[in-house]
């Protein structure tokens, strides 16, 4: 099993290039902000102070998080990690068989937790395979806390391993059935706590991944609250 930390074991062969989607045309919430796609928010809503570092820091992408020819990218995976529909068969398709030979190495992981392989066929350099809840209405703090979690060790792995970008899905907002406003606050306040952490200036790039419209929407509604300018 390897232990990836590097951008140079990205992957045995590099993808065509004109499939690969680079840092360079992921816009930034600041240049979000500048083209009015992001509008500022009420003050009573807004949880965070204005951190204007931040603003070339964070980004929202829609399209197909496969493409993304970054340091990482953060697989929504189940327990076995040995893939399945969504984001997780997307994500194996991609970067080949060997991605899955490596995962088998891994044990599985537990819900909340986050594990690191390389990317393989993928342009991203590794993916984090992280493993969110079930959504329960009946356990909805319990929920909570392990979404926090997925969002919180997918991070730390990132600059354990030396990354300078990672790349998230909307966690658990597919067949796992977390409500996609409250998974998406989760996402953002966690993303905000753990960039302005001791460790959060060493990634110079966090991505939000969406593909429909639907959760957009809610993206662009919500990161005005917990990223505000001026």
């Amino acid at each position: 099993m390897s232990t990836p930390n590097s951008q140079s074991d990205a992957s045995d062969s590099e993808p065509d290039a004109g499939f690969v989607i680079r840092l360079g045309k992921i816009q930034t919430i600041g240049q979000l902000y500048q083209s009015k796609v992001l509008q500022a928010a009420a003050a009573e809503n807004v949880h965070y102070k204005p951190n204007s570092t931040l603003l070339g820091r964070v980004c929202l992408f829609q399209g197909d998080i496969t493409r993304l020819g970054l340091d990482s990218i953060v697989n929504a995976a189940n327990k076995s990690l040995l893939g399945r529909g969504g984001v997780d068969g997307a994500i194996h398709i991609g970067a080949g068989p060997k991605l899955l030979d490596e995962c088998r190495g891994l044990n599985g992981c537990l819900t909340g937790q986050s594990k690191i392989t390389r990317g393989y066929d993928l342009p991203a350099a590794h993916v984090i395979h992280t493993v969110g809840p079930i959504y329960s209405s009946e356990s909805k703090e319990e929920s909570a806390e392990l979404l926090t979690s997925c969002y919180r060790t997918s991070l730390q792995l990132a600059v354990d391993h030396s990354l300078r970008h990672i790349a998230f899905p909307s966690i658990s907002t597919g067949i796992y059935g977390y409500p996609i406003e409250a998974a998406t606050r989760i996402a953002l306040d966690e993303v905000r706590r753990f960039s302005e952490s001791e460790v959060g200036d060493k990634l110079d790039r966090i991505v939000f991944v969406v593909w429909s419209n639907r959760d957009k929407g809610v993206y662009e509604s919500l990161i005005p609250e917990y990223f505000p300018v001026e």
